[in-house]
């Protein structure tokens, strides 16, 4: 498959301002975005930005309905006091 067709196949999301692309529809889990950015879903939980202050949030098993330029950010679940 050349560049031109991968690149077809997939839409631009962000998480936590970083921008990737994956094949559009209702496949990818909650948990597959974190991984994809880095981030490992035991400690953290993904949420997207609906605007006007809305978020959505997403247990690690739940499918995300991908869609173009969506925005997502990543939840730390705990986070060590000092």
């Amino acid at each position: 498959m050349t560049d031109e067709a991968q690149h077809r196949r997939t839409v631009p999301i962000t998480i936590d301002g970083r921008t990737f692309a994956v094949e559009p529809g209702r496949h990818e889990t909650a948990g597959d975005l974190l991984r994809l950015a880095g981030l490992d879903p035991s400690g953290y939980d993904l949420a997207e930005i609906l605007g006007h202050g809305e978020v959505r949030k997403f247990a690690d098993d739940q499918p995300v309905d991908v869609h173009a330029h969506e925005k997502f950010v990543s939840i730390r679940q705990t986070a060590p006091v000092a």
